[in-house]
């Protein structure tokens, strides 16, 4: 169902699905937020297991593979005027943006992480638009920035985060504000890349965007595993980059089935659910639920990473979630 929901139908298109396969969007909606915080934690092993750089081209490359099968067999494949404006968001977002990600997994873990880049891309991408396209910002969008930058702040206490070294808090939050960055400022450039494709006759589905902007993102993760790979055999410090730290070893099949996690539940199933959600849901009835990512995660993080937050780190993620919410609302 999941895929049928994201497919381009030929003669309807994803906004306008068949009826015989319509869901509720907010089931898909739900869903979305389910895959994505789950993936998060899956893609904290992986990091550990293969390192950071190595554990991203993977993931790129295989959601790459998957998502050509269905742009070409039932999307648009490499259609559409918009095309390389999606490839500049892939650029953006999955590969500079997942870098951030995959970086700040490995340092902050998972719930912060998520915490960040969930809750801190809306205002980011609220004030690129601003910028670059003369969005105007109203004083309620703006008390709701502020409202999740001081969630943030008070939920990354370092006193209240003993699972996060002292020396990684600084470089992990720096990684974590470029994740948020690459997925506001993203999502920003492909509202551009569906307009060209609009006006130049092409309505694209999510699927076909999916798929040209994860192009953009291989690229980058390619060069960057490229670069640390001619780096770390002259470079002690650039070879640590990158160097696998399990906790324990993790048998192949095992690996496998991280690494398909990690795929299926991100860029490719993850990716389906919400846009079959914003097929026929506003996205300001969508993108609230899936701002509860950081909550959902929680005991996920707790139960595979230890990692149990104090009452004040909850209470700054509850207000970042809350204004994250409400950002979403008065932008409907």
């Amino acid at each position: 169902m999941v895929a049928l929901a994201l497919l381009r139908w030929r003669g309807h298109g994803i906004e306008n699905p068949p009826a015989c396969y319509a869901s509720p969007p907010m089931l898909f909606a739900f869903l979305t937020t389910l895959c994505w915080s789950t993936s998060s934690v899956a893609a904290r092993r992986l990091v550990e297991a293969l390192g950071t750089l190595t554990a991203n081209l993977v993931r790129l490359a295989l959601a790459a593979v998957l998502l050509a099968v269905l742009a070409f067999t039932v999307g648009r494949g490499l259609e559409g005027a918009g095309i390389w404006w999606f490839a500049a968001s892939g650029v953006i977002g999955f590969g500079l943006g997942d870098l951030g990600l995959y970086f700040a997994l490995s340092t902050l873990g998972s719930r912060l992480t998520v915490l960040m880049t969930q809750t801190l891309a809306a205002p980011i991408g609220a004030l690129v638009e601003w910028l670059w396209l003369g969005t105007s910002l109203a004083p309620a969008e703006l008390a709701c920035g502020a409202g999740v930058l001081g969630g943030v702040a008070l939920a990354l206490v370092p006193s209240d985060n003993p699972h996060v070294a002292p020396g990684n808090l600084r470089r992990g939050l720096a990684w974590g504000l470029l994740a948020a960055s690459g997925q506001g400022v993203g999502a920003v450039v492909s509202r551009r890349a569906f307009e060209l494709s609009a006006a130049g006759g092409l309505r694209v589905d999510g699927l076909t965007a999916a798929f040209q902007r994860i192009l953009g993102g291989l690229v980058v993760g390619l060069l960057a595993w490229l670069l640390w790979r001619a780096r770390a055999g002259k470079d002690a410090a650039a070879g640590a980059l990158d160097a696998p730290r399990p906790r324990a070893p993790i048998p192949a099949g095992r690996l496998a089935a991280l690494i398909l996690a990690v795929v299926l539940l991100g860029p490719v199933v993850g990716v389906a659910c919400y846009q079959a959600a914003l097929s026929s849901a506003p996205s300001g009835v969508v993108l609230p639920i899936v701002a509860l990512c950081p909550v959902v995660i929680i005991p996920f993080s707790a139960r595979f990473e230890g990692d149990r937050p104090a009452l004040r780190s909850l209470v700054g993620a509850a207000l970042a979630v809350a204004s994250a919410i409400a950002l979403a609302t008065v932008r409907r």
